[in-house]
């Protein structure tokens, strides 16, 4: 299969675009199956996994500290899966049951789906941004403020619009701490050059610079999961290349299979 390849002009000056290797900044899957190896097949890639970061659960003992009645809440709000599993490991870990009345609000519907290893999932108690954005969240929440009293899982280190946006809103709200994001060694597969990059988190970003403060991007390309990672990106002066989930781009990897078709047009 040929490589991605595309000429693009700036004025008399032509520069081409390529992607032969790409660095996914997330654990290596664990099925041969992955649609990320099919990816890499059909367009001749060489794919490099190597997490940014990980995450680190608080434990019940640290959560009692923070004082906060997780049965006192009528609704939560997820903006990632990791909010998800740490915040019913709590609950587990404390004997807390969750009420079936429970509403979740969630950032995507890949988030909001996750739910069903953990509750059973009702339509009716189950919202997300019809958009995948952190703005469609919001308005959805907007609708529901008056009636009900949020929970916002977080990590200690998190900075969230949302709960910007309930305190200016003044709507109940009680910012749970349940996890840590902690930086991965990237030393070693920064000494490697990628005509790819892509980044599923905001502290991925930061770990990049806190590796390389003077990181030029040059011209590698970027790529970003979700609201708040494009954010980060933008933010850290990195032109963003390839940015999802999008309407016609769900996933990251829908995402990376019509920016790389694009290349060979």
């Amino acid at each position: 299969m040929a490589k991605a390849v595309r000429t693009q002009s700036k004025g008399t000056e032509k520069k081409e675009v390529k992607v032969n290797t790409v660095l996914i900044t997330q654990p290596k899957p664990d099925t041969d199956k992955s649609p990320y190896y099919e990816l890499a097949k059909k367009y001749d890639l060489s794919l490099q996994f190597h997490p940014f970061i990980r995450v680190e659960g608080l434990s019940g003992k640290d959560f009692r500290k923070q004082r906060i009645d997780i049965t006192e809440h009528t609704a939560i709000i997820f903006t990632s899966r990791n909010a998800i599993d740490h915040f019913f490991r709590i609950c587990e870990e404390l004997k807390v049951k969750v009420s079936q009345e429970m509403k979740y609000f969630c950032v995507t519907e890949a988030v909001a789906l996750y739910l069903q290893k953990f509750i059973l999932y009702r339509k009716r108690k189950v919202f997300f941004s019809p958009d995948g954005s952190t703005d469609g969240l919001l308005e959805v929440i907007a609708k529901h403020k008056h009636n009900e009293r949020f929970i916002l899982p977080t990590a200690d280190n998190g900075k969230i619009d949302i709960a910007q946006f309930l305190a200016k809103s003044n709507i109940e709200f009680s910012e749970a701490t349940l996890y840590r994001t902690v930086s991965n060694d990237i030393s070693p597969i920064m000494q490697e050059a990628f005509d790819l990059i892509v980044f599923f988190s905001p502290f991925s970003v930061q770990t990049l610079f806190d590796h390389n403060p003077k990181f030029k991007q040059n011209g590698t390309l970027i790529g970003a999961f979700g609201p708040t990672t494009s954010k980060a990106v933008e933010d850290s002066g990195l032109r963003l290349d390839v940015k999802a989930p999008m309407p016609n781009a769900p996933s990251m990897v829908s995402a990376l299979e019509r920016y790389l078709a694009d290349l060979k047009k």
